[in-house]
């Protein structure tokens, strides 16, 4: 009987210029994988040649193609939609992004131009890079946005995400955040639970969270509250192996109130401590700290 082949696996990084492509690479350097940076695309085909060919040598590999390889780039789509087809290679697309705003003071602090505007405005590169890349964007099945997040974080996530150990594993991760700072740009499920009663309101609870005992009791007291979780817990409950099973390695829900620091963050520990039963699951709390006053 012939042996079968263990798929050699393929990252594709990339993204906008100033999300974190670098520090992605090296966090894929020390998860073991060989990696090359800014691939041109046309390359590509003859890359994949000589990992067929290595014998087993390179059966983990992180390429970083980005806006660099200049008029190259435009080939990018096809020779990733080409190397889709190839039985051998289970390839990924990591696509790193960040918000307008993010970039521009990143540009400024590195006193870097951008490649798309080299004599420019940032931000007037930042929108060209952005419609280049939105089908590729569109392609990716790992995206990060890591406006909000220090380059240890992201290390962390990308080697959480990647890493052989749950590779093949599936991974929740809930997620609270407040709708005036905006939805998680990773998030694959978001719920709005603004109709529920807001803390907030509440001089005594208004400092506090709703990981404090007080805030979550206010929090649960309600029908609205109780009858919603039913729901959603039950949808979740089908949902989460039909994801499983489909091959997706991890699922990003976020749960959104007004400011992400009441009851958002309730619902959120509810439910990941919920699943975590059944699943891997991690829970976040993205804008609870947003919006407090530091004593000093």
């Amino acid at each position: 009987m012939a042996e079968v082949q263990e798929k050699i696996k393929m990252v594709i990084i990339t993204g906008m210029s100033g999300a974190g492509k670098t520090v992605a690479m090296q966090s894929f350097e020390d998860l073991g994988y060989f990696c090359i940076d800014n691939l041109p695309p046309t390359l590509l085909p003859k890359f994949v040649e000589m990992v067929n060919d290595s014998g087993g040598k390179l059966n983990k590999v992180a390429l970083v193609m980005d806006l660099r390889g200049g008029d190259f780039f435009g080939h990018l789509v096809e020779s990733v939609n080409e190397l889709r087809l190839n039985d051998r290679i289970d390839t990924q697309i990591l696509f790193l992004d960040a918000k307008d705003p993010v970039l521009v003071r990143r540009y400024k602090e590195t006193r870097r131009s951008h490649p798309l505007a080299p004599e420019g405005l940032p931000l007037e590169g930042i929108k060209r890079e952005r419609e280049m890349l939105s089908e590729l964007k569109g392609m990716a099945q790992q995206i990060i946005d890591s406006s909000d997040i220090k380059p240890v974080q992201l290390r962390a996530r990308i080697i959480e995400r990647f890493s052989d150990k749950t590779q093949h594993s599936f991974m929740v991760n809930v997620m609270s955040f407040g709708f005036k700072y905006g939805i998680p740009i990773d998030a694959d499920l978001v719920f709005d639970i603004r109709f529920l009663p807001n803390p907030h309101y509440v001089d005594h609870l208004r400092p506090k969270t709703g990981i404090d005992e007080e805030v979550s009791n206010y929090v649960f007291k309600w029908t609205e509250t109780h009858k919603f979780l039913e729901k959603l817990i039950d949808l979740l409950a089908y949902m989460l192996p039909q994801y499983q099973r489909e091959g997706k390695s991890q699922l990003v829900i976020g749960i959104g109130c007004t400011g992400g620091k009441h009851r958002s963050v309730a619902l959120a520990e509810y439910i990941g401590k919920y699943f975590m039963k059944d699943y891997k699951t991690n829970i976040t709390h993205r804008d609870i700290e947003k919006g407090r006053v530091k004593v000093t």
